[in-house]
């Protein structure tokens, strides 16, 4: 459980992970020092576990977004799913849910027509039941950043 001087770091890293601890430090009342023992200590506890870059999916050619629900077939496994589509570099994220299907699968693509080929061999996976699939007409709010807005 973090407290709220770490939220406050760790949202601050997570708006951008290049500012400088002495730029936080300023911003949450500590020293630079003081910053990164507290983020040494928030990577080696594993509440922080990794630094990365966001890059515009746009920009590396996938022009089109989608949603997929899978329906899995009886006795599939989480893992099951996880294994099965974590080969398609298409699929950015995939996450059990709670209703009607199993899970949804977050994918990007160059075009339509690469899409509806992403679907039929997600749709042809042996644990597949059926999908459903929503394409996204335009983003209008991403958070990419995490722990209390204060």
């Amino acid at each position: 459980m973090l407290n709220d001087l770490d939220e406050r770091i760790v949202h601050a890293l997570a708006e951008d992970a290049r500012r400088s601890y002495a730029d936080i430090g300023a911003q949450v009342g500590l020293s630079a020092p003081a910053v990164k023992r507290r983020v040494d200590r928030l990577l080696a506890e594993g509440a922080i576990t990794g630094f990365t870059v966001r890059v515009d999916p746009a920009a590396l050619g996938w022009q089109t977004e989608a949603f997929i629900e899978i329906y899995c077939r009886r006795n599939t496994s989480p893992n099951d799913i996880l294994h099965g589509l974590s080969r398609y570099p298409e699929v950015a994220s995939v996450s059990t849910v709670t209703g009607d299907a199993d899970a949804v699968v977050q994918v990007f693509a160059s075009d339509v027509r690469h899409f509806e080929r992403v679907l039929e061999r997600i749709a042809g996976e042996h644990f597949v039941e059926r999908t459903k699939s929503v394409l996204v007409l335009s983003p209008l709010l991403r958070r990419y950043s995490s722990g209390s807005p204060t």
